[in-house]
């Protein structure tokens, strides 16, 4: 990964600072810059393989400067600052557009930002890309080929799920069938695909929305998230009319978005029926080839040892065991039970796997999967 020079970084004012952040996030793949105004002084940081790490301080006088250029290019309003507020730019790097997702917060010492670089280049990423074990990508395949059902993707925000989603839609672009996704935000424009975005301001959230597709014929619907009981029902109901319904849900694991959805109210028999299979992932730092063999316990948290990123996945397959006590309602320790029986492996379990072919270590595996 290229290097940064802190000490020219630290010498830029206003619009040049912003314009070199900027470039230098693209060149080193970051996706977030956050800006924390403190007492004395303002804190930049920025998340590089899924990790804060500290840029630079800059002055309450420097960041006045950069502040008014960030909210002018993200059409902010410049007078407010005691609200929140959210928007956007783009900006070219590299050959291609980078969209920024901007949002303020009101702090104590003045307003925090956080930029979200959304690139085209990380962010669609073909399949084969992502770092799944084998066996798992063969299971992935065949739930997108089945011509209806459900599929879950769970993890914390960061955690990589809708880039999983975009690989997996990817996949079956131009195969004669008609998608359609309803997303908030839209992130990445994906070729030969109808994107819906939300906006929950006027009305159209992703219920209404998911009701509104159904109207438009779609053989795969994207649904950006389920966070309610009448969008989860709905996207069950619409998986058992014949679509394939793809959704992303916040569970710390795949068997909790068993009960996650039970709570929100959905039917277990509509809910078991459409359960096509539900995958959690986080990301983990991979060691760099170079040195993989070289490492030992002892140095293997070293950050200048990782060289990129791949998911750490567990996918539970809905096989007709698993529906039946979806449909009895039963425990989530009932359920991996039954899982393990059947072969299916945690996260920690395939943690342990890539911890032994060397491509991660013990202290990544364990940095995600603590608790």
């Amino acid at each position: 990964m290229p290097t940064l020079d802190h000490a020219k970084l630290e010498k830029l004012q206003g619009e040049e600072l912003l314009s070199t952040l900027e470039q230098e996030a693209v060149r080193n793949g970051i996706s977030d810059i956050h800006i924390n105004p403190q007492k004395t002084s303002v804190k930049v940081e920025w998340r590089e393989l899924g990790l804060l790490v500290k840029i630079l301080d800059m002055t309450h006088e420097n960041f006045e400067t950069v502040k008014r250029r960030i909210k002018f290019k993200a059409k902010l309003k410049l007078n407010l600052e005691n609200i929140c507020q959210d928007g956007q730019y783009t900006f070219p790097a590299a050959g291609r557009m980078i969209n920024v997702r901007v949002a303020s917060l009101p702090s104590r010492f003045g307003e925090a930002y956080t930029l979200r670089f959304l690139d085209p280049q990380r962010g669609i990423v073909p399949l084969e890309k992502l770092g799944f074990p084998l066996e798992i990508k063969k299971q992935l395949q065949e739930l997108t080929d089945l011509p209806n059902g459900l599929i879950l993707v769970t993890g914390p925000t960061g955690s990589g799920k809708t880039t999983t989603l975009y690989a997996l839609l990817s996949t079956l672009a131009g195969k004669e069938r008609n998608i359609i996704t309803l997303e908030d935000p839209v992130e990445y424009e994906l070729k030969d695909i109808i994107q819906s975005q939300v906006d929950s301001e006027h009305g159209y959230t992703f219920a209404m929305g998911l009701r509104a597709i159904l109207r438009h014929d779609p053989d795969i619907i994207l649904v950006g998230e389920i966070r309610d009981q009448e969008t989860a029902q709905t996207a069950i109901d619409a998986s058992l009319t014949g679509h394939l319904v793809l959704a992303t849900l916040h569970t710390n694991s795949a068997i909790e978005a068993v009960p996650r959805l039970l709570s929100m109210g959905v039917s277990s028999y509509t809910f078991a029926p459409a359960l096509r299979g539900i995958l959690a992932q986080r990301l983990v730092r991979t060691i760099n080839p170079e040195i993989r063999d070289k490492l030992d316990e002892h140095t293997e948290d070293e950050k200048n040892f990782y060289s990129g990123q791949c998911s750490l996945p567990e996918l539970l397959v809905a096989t007709p065991k698993i529906r039946e006590l979806i449909l009895n309602q039963s425990t989530s320790a009932e359920i991996m039970t039954a899982a393990k029986s059947e072969g299916y492996k945690t996260m920690s379990d395939w943690g342990e796997i890539l911890i032994r072919d060397h491509i991660t270590s013990k202290v990544e595996v364990a940095r995600v999967t603590a608790g």
